[in-house]
């Protein structure tokens, strides 16, 4: 597909096309890697697309450093002056393709489905779901649950995110009992 693509990287947005090559920040990718950076629009051929199934393919050509800018402050008559610089660490990049179709896993949607449920059984066997439940709140309901339900909760607070207020709740509140 020819044409060009507008493309988001490092937060910037690029205008780019086939074969082309550009400056953009310092990537934590190596030398002739391969990417595909987020597509926000295709277009060239008609209509732009705003919502494109398509990818861009770009190969880490190298790293640079940009031109040298230099800072000097001066105030008059006090003597004061101050020099410094700075070069930006950049990345050149080459637009290799535009327009491969985008793959989609068949097992990501089985899988969100499959969470829930498993929740749902750890939550019916280990008693109250204490991880969704802020600090505050645990203090409150301890009161109403039996002491089962209690020591659940606490086993579930010291294999989840064990807050420290949390788990003083839990504990005073299976010693009340």
């Amino acid at each position: 597909m020819s044409g060009y693509a507008i493309i988001s990287l490092g937060g910037k947005q690029y205008r780019v096309q086939e074969g082309e090559r550009l400056l953009v920040d310092r990537l934590r990718e190596d030398e002739g890697a391969k990417l595909e950076p987020r597509v926000l629009l295709v277009g060239g051929n008609g209509a732009p697309d705003l919502a494109p199934s398509t990818t861009v393919t770009a190969r880490v050509v190298g790293h640079e450093l940009g031109e040298k800018i230099r800072i000097g402050k001066y105030r008059k008559r006090t003597g004061y002056r101050k020099h410094t610089g700075h070069r930006s660490k950049l990345t050149r990049i080459e637009i290799e393709s535009i327009g491969a179709a985008k793959r989609v896993k068949a097992t990501a949607k089985p899988k969100a489905e499959e969470k829930p449920a498993a929740k749902a059984e750890k939550a019916v066997a280990a008693g109250p779901d204490v991880e969704a439940m802020t600090i505050p709140q645990i203090t409150e309901a301890a009161g109403g649950w039996t002491r089962e339900e209690t020591q659940a909760a606490l086993e579930q607070e010291r294999s989840g995110k064990a807050r420290k207020g949390a788990l003083a709740a839990l504990e005073s509140a299976l010693e009340e009992k």
